[in-house]
């Protein structure tokens, strides 16, 4: 896993910057990941999958639709509670939400996980961190494989670390203690994902959308379309 910290700000208008960032870490993949990795360990590139959260999910989804440019190919893209802005008027741009069903130009497995209480204020100063009409609903517009968890009792940033500040977290209904279980149910539906489209054993995630019961968390809805 190759993951980038991107310092993004809440106040900016677009997406841009960010897009050409992870445009340019996929390409370092190419040069720069052998040169790090163990003796005798290399990458298989013809692999790739991409994943964001909250704007980092508008980021990973607007640079698989081609508003940026690199020379590797994705097989797989996870939206974490991605986020496209404040409403439904004031999308950041890219403008990539259409609000068409399968209407993403999307070609290969997408994975997007919402979270039930994301539209809800913390409180009276923050507004909701996934608003209505720019939150995980309007991302599922993607054409078949696709597949679609919603974490019914959790927040937006309750995936986080159990050391974020506190006024940042925590939405979910089970206490200050919850955010372990959230990350299991997602590091888990993410795994079985990948192990699915990219490896070829379905299994643990036919488990999970046959009894979505079984994982830590009570997911619903749970949805997807292989055709």
């Amino acid at each position: 896993m190759v993951a980038p910290q991107f310092h993004i700000s809440i106040m900016a208008k677009g997406d841009t910057k960010d897009i050409a960032a992870a445009a340019e870490v996929t390409d370092w993949l190419t040069k720069g990941l052998p040169s790090v990795l163990p003796k005798g360990v290399e990458p298989n590139l013809s692999k790739i999958a991409l994943a964001g959260h909250s704007r980092g999910g508008h980021t990973a989804f607007s640079l698989v639709l081609g508003h940026g440019k690199t020379n590797l190919k994705f097989s797989a893209l996870i939206g974490l509670d991605p986020v496209a802005g404040t409403g439904k008027y004031s999308q950041i741009s890219p403008k990539i939400l259409t609000y068409e069903p399968s209407s993403f130009d999307i070609t290969m497995p997408v994975l997007v996980i919402g979270t039930g209480l994301g539209e809800a204020k913390k409180n009276i100063l923050f507004p909701p961190y996934a608003p209505k009409d720019v939150n995980h609903r309007e991302f599922y517009e993607c054409k078949a494989p696709c597949y679609y968890f919603v974490t019914k009792d959790y927040g937006h940033l309750d995936m986080l670390d159990d050391d974020a500040p506190k006024f940042m977290t925590c939405m979910c209904k089970h206490g200050n203690n919850c955010k372990d279980m959230m990350r299991r149910t997602v590091a888990g539906i993410m795994v079985a994902f990948l192990k699915a489209v990219l490896n070829e054993e379905d299994g643990d995630l036919r488990v999970i959308l046959n009894d979505p019961k079984l994982t830590p968390t009570t997911l619903d809805p749970v949805e997807h379309r292989m055709a």
